[in-house]
């Protein structure tokens, strides 16, 4: 399994792209999320919500960023948000997929907290 960020080139064996984003990318047709590199398969469960969202998108001090983490941390810890973790740490041992959001900066990105939840399950990593 490999962390993306969404709309990068493809690396080779890279496999299915996952998009945990909260809403697909703006202007660009669903037939062509794929071909242009955003993701294969559109996966908001593992996205932070809206409102935790903006508390991301907000952050500039390393506090803001532990209190986004903390929360989206929470939100992934809801049953069906865990089983969903669980199941990709699963899959990771047996197939190539990637998970992915479209910021900029990992470091300042749910995908970097939710790289470490997957880890914290068990996931293999590229």
């Amino acid at each position: 399994m490999r962390i993306v960020r969404l709309g990068s080139p493809r690396v080779q064996g890279e496999g299915t792209r996952i998009g945990t984003v909260r809403r697909p990318p703006r202007g660009v047709p669903k037939t062509e999320f794929a071909s242009r590199n955003w993701y294969d398969v559109w996966f908001p469960n593992l996205a932070p919500s809206l409102e935790t969202m903006k508390l991301g998108q907000k952050v500039s001090t390393p506090t803001q960023w532990a209190a986004f983490a903390r929360k989206y941390r929470a939100e992934m810890a809801t049953p069906d948000n865990s089983h969903a973790i669980g199941l990709l740490a699963a899959l990771s041992h047996q197939s190539n997929f990637s998970v992915g959001c479209y910021c900029e900066n990992e470091a300042h990105c749910h995908r970097s907290v939710l790289r470490q939840l997957l880890i914290e399950k068990g996931a293999k990593l590229a």
